[in-house]
Formats: C-alpha cells, sequence, structure tokens
C-alpha cells in the first residue's frame, strides 16, 4: 500500500468527520496515519501519514462532538481551521439529521469563542430554489442566521446547488426543487451585498463559474493558502515545515501583474475550485446528516450500512472485508 505525507488534511469533503467520526479520527491522530480507499477503486488504498501533517480544514456542520477534543489536537502540534456550513433549511426538511438551528447557532458562536473567529467560516450552501423558495426567502434565511452569527466569523461562503449533474440528488430531491439561474444568482449576490452592509464579511462563492465581482463576492479557496499566509504566521510564527509548503507570497512584476510563487493547485477538484493541494480522509456514503441535496451520498441505505460497518479502532473510516 502506497504512502503519502501530505502537509494538509482535509476532513473532510466527503463526509461529516467531526459529527460523527470523532473518536476515530483521535484514534487516527494517536497513531499517526489513516487508511484512505478510492471511493471509485475499491481496490486501490493509500496509508495517509501524518507525519509531515501541519493542518486540518475541517469540514462540517456540527462540530460540537470534536471540540472538547481541540486541546488536544493543538498539543499534538497540528493547526486547524473549520468550514462550518449553517443553512436553515429546516422547515423544508432538507436536513434531517441536523440539530435544530438554535443549537447550530450556538455551536457556532462557541466555536468562535474558542478558536477565533478567523478560524471559524461560515457557509450557507448549497442554494436551491423552489415554486415556495424563492431567492427573496432565501435572502430571509440568510439574514436571519447572518444576524446572529456574524460577529463570530470573517467570512461567509455560497454555492447555488448542482442538481441536474447528479442523478441521486435529482431522485431525492424530485422536480420540486431547481437551479439558480443567472439572473437569478445575480440577484441574490445583490441582495446579499446588501445585507452584509450591516456585517462587512468577506463574501466568496465556492467553485463557481460565474463572475460576481461587480456585488464584491470573490472567489473562495476552502482550503486557502492566503488564510494559512495570513493567520498562522501570527498565532504559531515557528513552523518552518508549514513556511516551506506554503512558499513565498505570490509577488507583482514590473507590471502589475500577479506573479504565482509555487503551483499549490489542488488538481483533483474541478477547474472552478481554488483550492490548494490537501489529502481528505473521508469517504463518500458514510454521513448520517442524510442532507437530500448531498452529492456525497449515494443512498441512505447505503450510508446506513456504511455507518454500521464503521470501527473506532479501524484504520479506515469503513472497515473493508466484512
Amino acid at each position: 500500500m502506497k504512502t503519502v505525507t501530505p502537509v494538509i488534511i482535509s476532513a473532510s469533503r466527503a463526509t461529516d468527520i467531526p459529527a460523527f467520526y470523532t473518536e476515530w479520527l483521535m484514534n487516527r491522530l494517536r497513531a499517526g496515519y489513516a487508511v484512505w480507499t478510492n471511493p471509485f477503486n475499491r481496490n486501490f488504498s493509500q496509508t495517509v501519514s501524518f507525519e509531515k501533517a501541519r493542518v486540518f480544514v475541517f469540514w462540517t456542520k456540527n462540530p460540537a462532538p470534536l471540540m472538547p477534543h481541540l486541546d488536544e489536537i493543538e498539543r499534538m502540534g497540528y493547526h486547524y481551521y473549520f468550514q462550518y456550513t449553517l443553512n436553515d433549511y429546516e422547515r423544508e426538511g432538507l436536513e434531517p439529521g441536523l440539530p435544530p438551528l438554535d443549537e447550530r447557532v450556538e455551536t457556532f458562536r462557541a466555536l468562535a469563542e474558542r478558536v477565533g473567529k478567523e478560524r471559524v467560516i461560515w457557509r450557507f450552501d448549497p442554494l436551491l430554489l423552489s415554486d415556495d423558495l424563492t431567492v427573496e426567502k432565501l435572502l430571509a434565511r440568510v439574514k436571519g442566521v447572518g444576524d446572529r452569527i456574524h460577529a463570530s466569523t470573517e467570512r461567509l461562503v455560497f454555492s447555488f446547488a448542482d442538481i441536474d449533474a447528479y442523478r441521486a440528488v435529482k431522485r431525492r430531491l424530485g422536480g420540486s426543487y431547481r437551479e439558480f439561474g443567472l439572473e437569478e444568482m445575480r440577484a441574490f449576490a445583490e441582495g446579499l451585498a446588501a445585507l452584509n452592509r450591516d456585517w462587512n464579511l468577506a463574501l466568496a462563492t465556492c467553485a463557481e463559474e460565474v463572475d460576481l465581482s461587480a456585488y464584491g463576492v470573490k472567489k473562495n479557496r476552502c482550503v486557502d493558502d492566503h488564510l494559512l499566509r495570513r493567520l498562522f504566521p501570527r498565532l504559531f510564527p515557528d513552523d518552518p515545515a508549514l513556511t516551506a509548503f506554503l512558499g513565498p507570497p505570490p509577488q507583482r512584476d514590473l507590471f502589475g501583474k500577479i506573479v504565482p510563487s509555487k503551483s499549490l493547485k489542488e488538481k483533483g477538484q474541478r477547474d472552478s475550485c481554488g483550492c490548494i493541494r490537501s489529502k481528505d480522509i473521508g469517504a463518500y456514503s458514510t454521513c448520517p446528516h442524510l442532507c437530500r441535496y448531498c452529492y456525497a451520498n449515494s443512498a441512505e441505505g447505503a450510508v446506513r450500512r456504511n455507518y454500521e460497518r464503521h470501527r473506532v479502532e479501524g484504520e479506515g473510516l469503513v472497515q473493508t472485508g466484512e
């Protein structure tokens, strides 16, 4: 089995490790490695060594189970930040496995109080429409959440749902929901920019081709070298391994054009994704949140079977060969 030694670990785009697999994660951190299996070729696995790992990017809708372990993670010498998705789709029942909205808001605030608001990035995504859920109503939902948490973060990231590209998503949503059109995207961005006059957050889209810069919306890097360069030299000034991986910041040439210092682009993501290189240790069809719009879950039955096969002492997230 090939061993890889990434500097940045993504935990995880494929599933909510902090919400459901914290005990497994802590066991793997103590062991110093995890096993990742290719979701498209179950015969191919890698040992992901944490020997050179410096940063964990936690993707979650409920970090509460992980929060009691943050002290231990820091003692191990790892840095981290959170991509925290906090939506309000309670009336639609699109996120059936989540705690109530009020509880998630309080968790968001508590996490920011613990680690600093610059390390808790608010995501309201994906955005999707129906006959009842209009652009105006979505903006009202965003406002309801943003008014409560904007002081606990510095950035709001959003994306527009891809429904037609994923058969499982289209099947779960039925014919009730649809994707945004271009003018609707612009209308949402314009409305969000108006709300943001009271919040003063950095606004960004995730892996979207549409240009919304006219509304103050940038293209995001969720695994973000810009954030790391800004954040960690201040919090952790003595980390030469991370500094060497990131390299010097981009410079401008004589004509003012930015010249990247080194290529950190994540090759496995879509062209419109701005993320730098990281290694994901999650697995598809393992997230019991069972969000109806989720592309990472194939079917509820598969999720439940995989969750039953999970072992906290296992090397990989899901046991194989059982």
